[in-house]
């Protein structure tokens, strides 16, 4: 009798404890989830500003990395991550065709998404992309690049991945505005670069077989600005070189570098940190039951151009660009939550 009793009692402890563990859980599980594909300084960046909106506004959001960028990872992590029982979640759709699926599967779900860096495919299942207009960002870059050569020059066009949905975009906005620069032409386009070393070889090849000739270099990726701005800064401070004019993208501690002591001209610094904080954001009004304008709606997180004038400063118009942003989320993208 003494050994039922005890068991009872031993049953309803464990029990009450299930039940502890289980509300403990829930209510320390994070509602949002920011999705980094893999380890990469954009993607550092972009959960900074997750990790950010979540420590000013005392909201859960949960960072988590990836292993590498493709569609079969992102679907299991997400799949994984959902499974669990976080409520919103920020991602990059890696392949905008394929990630049409993990979209719907979401919403069917009860989950809202919102998507970020780059822009679903048609008719994708989520109502927000928080990234970098591609084309207006290239097109800022070429007439750059053009007003540094006094519109008269031969350009050396680096392009990334062509698989990646923004290279073509990037090509065609740099080729339209050197089409309207009688004096400008495109010398040649290097492309199908995927990796930094890869980005380096080209570059110098390009630049050892027709470097007389090249008047300028641009680069509308991360990993070809790295490489061309390590290049270009060592052939410009050579006594006597041809001053090769670069524009390029994103902000890599030896870019910055390379344009404070003045080796190189530009880059267009992207607002991860908006990307990251923005998306949250928006999660969070829909969770607190703010409603999208339309069924899809592009926001624009903006760029900085980055020049010797600015490279120590240019971080506080990122960050006042993001909060100009935030501060129109409720009146430019969303409605109230219906009143009961």
């Amino acid at each position: 009798m003494l050994l039922l009793t005890t068991l009872g009692v031993l049953a309803v402890v464990l029990s009450a404890i299930k039940i502890y563990q289980t509300h403990h859980t829930a209510a320390a599980l994070e509602p949002i989830v920011l999705y980094e594909p893999l380890p990469h300084p954009y993607c550092t960046a972009v959960g900074e500003g997750a990790k950010a909106y979540a420590k000013e506004h005392n909201v859960g959001v949960r960072v988590v990395v990836g292993q590498e960028s493709t569609m079969a990872n992102l679907n299991q992590n997400i799949e994984s991550l959902f499974t669990v029982g976080h409520k919103a979640f920020a991602f990059i759709p890696v392949d905008p065709a394929g990630a049409k699926g993990l979209f719907a599967r979401l919403k069917k779900a009860g989950r809202l998404t919102v998507c970020y860096a780059a822009q679903p495919a048609e008719r994708s299942e989520t109502p927000f992309a928080v990234a970098t207009d591609t084309k207006a960002a290239a097109t800022l870059a070429a007439e750059k690049l053009c007003e540094l050569l006094g519109h008269k020059g031969k350009i050396l066009n680096v392009l990334e991945s062509l698989t990646d949905a923004n290279t073509p975009i990037r090509q065609k906005a740099i080729e339209d505005v050197v089409a309207k620069y009688p004096g400008v032409e495109i010398l040649q386009t290097v492309g199908d670069v995927t990796t930094e070393q890869k980005a380096h070889e080209k570059i110098e090849s390009a630049l050892v077989a027709r470097g007389d000739e090249v008047d300028a270099v641009i680069c509308t990726g991360y990993t070809t600005t790295v490489a061309a701005a390590t290049l270009l800064a060592e052939h410009n401070r050579k006594p006597g070189a041809k001053r090769i004019r670069f524009v390029g993208l994103d902000t890599d501690d030896r870019v910055l570098a390379a344009i404070r002591e003045g080796s190189i001209d530009m880059t267009l610094a992207q607002n991860p940190f908006g990307h990251g904080y923005l998306s949250c954001a928006l999660l969070d009004l829909m969770l607190q039951g703010w409603q999208p304008k339309a069924a899809y709606q592009f926001v624009d997180a903006g760029c900085v151009p980055v020049t010797k004038e600015n490279v120590d400063s240019f971080q506080a118009g990122i960050e006042a660009m993001t909060k100009s942003i935030v501060a129109e989320l409720k009146t430019k993208y969303l409605n109230a939550p219906a009143t009961k």
